[in-house]
């Protein structure tokens, strides 16, 4: 395929290219080189009658392309539609079209991965699942994919569905995994709490009192000022708070909002995820310390996935050349 043309990668390509170990090995690299805060600005939210349109942009530090992803949903129709568009940052040609639908979860995942990884002690994890939805299903796979887990359960409300979750990852991967009643249960001796689960009301579903001391936790589902997912209380309890955007995760998430109404300060414990990979120590300063890692996605994570993507889709010769493209102009 010539660079000059544009390759679309459907959901089903994306699924038959995806590597969780490519996916994470290339957000490590990218976390890992100098980012610019230009280079990942902010993400933009356009809000009309029941829809909302969502735009991140990013340029890669150690890549050969930038990017866009768009997200436009309809939470009253419970439907959504993602789009990632890929140029080349030498000549400017539109590179690739990628139904982002996957690149979502894959990204959300790799980084939660990386960051677990950068953040737990160096050992077996036993780890606790709350939530058993596709992101959980992702969260624990992306993980599995780069770090022994000696034993893992799963807390859901809904008993079949926290059971077939256990069962497919016991068949698929071999893995030492339960499903309990309680989210408690799932806590029970874990070394990293994964949360990937949000109730209908926005009530928390991981409360800082269930917490013991050295936990890892993940909270990836609360990314909107009117969206919840962990209590203040974890907010609170957390020595060490790391964020993939830091300043989006302080200001616009529903969880950090309800924590500076309550009067927590947490300014200074928050620290960037880019500030944390690639350092030769964990940045845990105490054993028993309790650290989070919050997640609101950034078109950094989506762009390294979506040229990851790429990358192998024109190795295996995957995708459609579209027939015509947009051409570069002189400016």
């Amino acid at each position: 395929m010539s660079p000059s043309h544009t390759l679309f990668l459907s959901d089903r390509d994306v699924s038959g290219l995806h590597s969780w170990p490519d996916a994470v090995a290339a957000l490590r690299a990218a976390y890992a080189a100098p980012i610019g805060a230009q280079a990942v600005p902010p993400r933009s939210m356009a809000r009309g009658d029941g829809v909302w349109l969502r735009g991140l942009s990013a340029i890669l530090p150690n890549g050969g392309h930038m990017g866009s992803k768009l997200i436009a949903a309809s939470p009253r129709a419970q439907c959504a539609s993602y789009l990632v568009a890929l140029f080349d940052v030498h000549t400017m040609a539109l590179a690739a079209l990628i139904d982002g639908n996957q690149i979502t979860a894959i990204r959300t995942a790799a980084t939660a991965a990386l960051a677990v990884d950068a953040l737990a002690p160096r050992r077996p994890l036993r780890v606790a699942m709350i939530g058993a939805g596709f992101e959980a299903r992702s969260q624990l796979q992306a993980l599995h994919a780069i770090r022994t887990i000696a034993s893992a359960s799963v807390y859901s409300p809904t008993p079949a569905s926290r059971q077939r979750f256990a069962d497919d990852f016991v068949r698929q991967h071999g893995m030492a995994m339960v499903a309990v009643e309680t989210p408690q249960q799932a806590l029970d001796g874990a070394d990293v709490v994964i949360c990937a689960a949000r109730s209908r009301d926005e009530s928390p579903v991981l409360r800082g009192a269930w917490l013991r001391p050295g936990m890892t936790v993940v909270s990836i589902g609360s990314t909107l000022p009117e969206q919840r997912e962990v209590d203040v209380d974890v907010i609170r309890r957390a020595a060490l708070i790391v964020a993939d955007m830091a300043d989006e995760v302080a200001h616009d998430t529903g969880d950090m909002i309800a924590a500076t109404q309550a009067g927590i300060g947490f300014g200074g414990k928050l620290q960037a995820l880019v500030d944390v990979i690639g350092q030769p120590a964990l940045p845990r300063r105490m054993p028993d310390d309790i650290v989070l890692y919050k997640s609101v996605g950034s078109a950094l994570q989506d762009v390294v996935t979506a040229e990851m993507l790429l990358r192998r889709a024109r190795t295996a010769g995957v995708g459609t050349v579209l027939p015509v493209t947009i051409a570069p102009v002189r400016k």
